[in-house]
């Protein structure tokens, strides 16, 4: 009984390992496919990448990057990323009444755009933002030859299929070298990923954008924060001066009025230590006085 389960069993295990080869070269026979459309469809053209990169000054910062998107947009591009940011050069603040100041503000504002823009469009669209510009500090623009690399990931792609191919043979008569096929077939969809974005970079450009305005001043009214404008007049906290020093001096009175015990006890202290202090002093006069008279001389 044992041995025919053992049996079954490696039975069901060649037949599962015959069917996952075939399933492994079916998806291998895909991938060459793709491939060979690949070659069919790609042309020997070169791979050149564009870069542009300008820095202008403009009348206004967010008219411009409005105009700039509308142009890119009928240019068939696209704004990859954009940022406007505004910084306070100097500010002041003036005395406008009590309760009131004028707050004079001097402020830069720069933008930032990325776009990208069909190559093949890079030099008009950079004639196009050069007229928006009052002048045009830096221009430059990069031209990066990708042919060699992109030439490279084709072959390294088609090596790829190749040992896939000696793999799978292999494997049906043998033993599947699953690892070793999953790790080319990865490196294999990188070649041809790095390939997709070097077609990518070539069809569109990418074009860095810096401009600014000149300094903008702007006042607005503003809520005084300073709390000593906000006191009465000098006559009106003089006369309340003397108003809150009438009321203090009621109030000491009151307390020394409560007070009345303390104040009869420390008159009847003053009294006894007076009455001690001269009883004292003629005891003193009259002992002195008794001397003098005793005195042989007299």
């Amino acid at each position: 009984m044992k041995r025919n389960i053992i049996a079954i069993a490696i039975i069901l295990t060649i037949f599962g390992c015959q069917n996952e080869n075939k399933k492994y070269a079916s998806a291998d026979a895909v991938d060459t496919q793709d491939l060979n459309k690949e070659s069919a469809d790609t042309t020997a053209a070169e791979k050149i990448i564009k870069t542009a990169d300008m820095r202008f000054r403009v009348k206004d910062v967010q008219n411009t990057k409005e105009q700039l998107s509308k142009t890119i947009k009928a240019e068939g591009g696209t704004v990859a990323e954009f940022s406007i940011e505004s910084s306070i050069q100097e500010t002041d603040k003036v005395k406008q009444s009590t309760d009131s100041l004028k707050e004079i503000t001097s402020y830069r504002t720069q933008g930032y755009l990325v776009a990208k823009v069909p190559s093949e469009k890079l030099d008009e669209f950079t004639n196009t933002i050069a007229k928006m510009a009052v002048f045009v500090d830096h221009q430059s623009m990069k031209m990066d030859d990708q042919s060699i690399a992109y030439l490279a990931n084709r072959l390294k792609a088609q090596n790829r299929v190749d040992a896939i191919e000696k793999i799978n043979k292999v494997a049906t008569k043998k033993s599947a070298n699953v690892e070793s096929s999953l790790y080319i077939k990865d490196d294999y969809v990188d070649k041809r990923i790095e390939n997709m974005q070097i077609d990518s970079r070539v069809k569109f450009s990418t074009i860095t954008l810096n401009f600014y305005q000149d300094n903008t001043v702007k006042t607005m009214i503003v809520a005084n924060d300073n709390l000593y404008d906000y006191r009465p007049a000098f006559i009106n906290r003089l006369w309340l001066g003397v108003v809150n020093g009438w009321t203090i001096f009621k109030e000491i009175i009151i307390a020394i009025s409560n007070l009345w015990m303390l104040i009869l006890v420390g008159i009847a202290i003053f009294f006894t230590i007076k009455y001690f202090i001269r009883k004292n002093k003629l005891a003193m006069d009259e002992a002195t006085k008794s001397l003098i008279d005793n005195h042989p001389n007299n």
